[in-house]
């Protein structure tokens, strides 16, 4: 496992649904990187309540049995679409990575906790923007998962 920040970067959504189609288990995780995420102690933080959970708080990136043949790169855009506000939520220097990992538990938002993790490449801001383009070019209506306090 390395916790480097200096990983390859995924340019395009193209790219990242061949890395999809290739190989199963991944994970994409928004945060300040692996070299932040992956100290001593490699989880994630409740925000609610401070407790310590059993891994990384990330979502899955493999493409479900229902989705068929169906475009692989839609799926991809719609994964990370659904978490784009992130950065803006969390703070300066969060960003999307993809990680390689065994999933071990459910977060308080019935997310993925992943343990065993392995940093696989950053996610340019430049595909995020066309995962918002992908979304956007389909008829039905579809907003980011956010939450308001209100």
């Amino acid at each position: 496992m390395s916790s480097s920040d200096d990983l390859p970067i995924a340019r395009s959504l193209a790219e990242l649904a061949d890395l999809v189609i290739r190989q199963r288990g991944l994970f994409v995780r928004w945060s300040r990187g692996p070299g932040t995420d992956l100290g001593a102690v490699a989880s994630s933080i409740d925000d609610l309540t401070g407790i310590r959970m059993s891994g990384l708080s990330a979502n899955p990136l493999d493409v479900e049995d229902w989705w068929e043949d169906r475009s692989r790169t839609l799926w991809v855009a719609r994964r990370l679409y659904d978490y784009a506000h992130l950065p803006h939520e969390k703070g300066r220097g969060v960003r999307p990575w993809v990680l390689a990992g065994r999933e071990t538990g459910r977060g308080p938002d019935n997310e993925p906790l992943v343990t065993d993790v392995r940093p696989l490449c950053w996610i340019d801001g430049s595909v995020i923007e066309a995962a918002r383009d992908e979304v956007a070019r389909q008829e039905a209506q579809w907003g980011p998962l956010r939450r308001t306090g209100r």
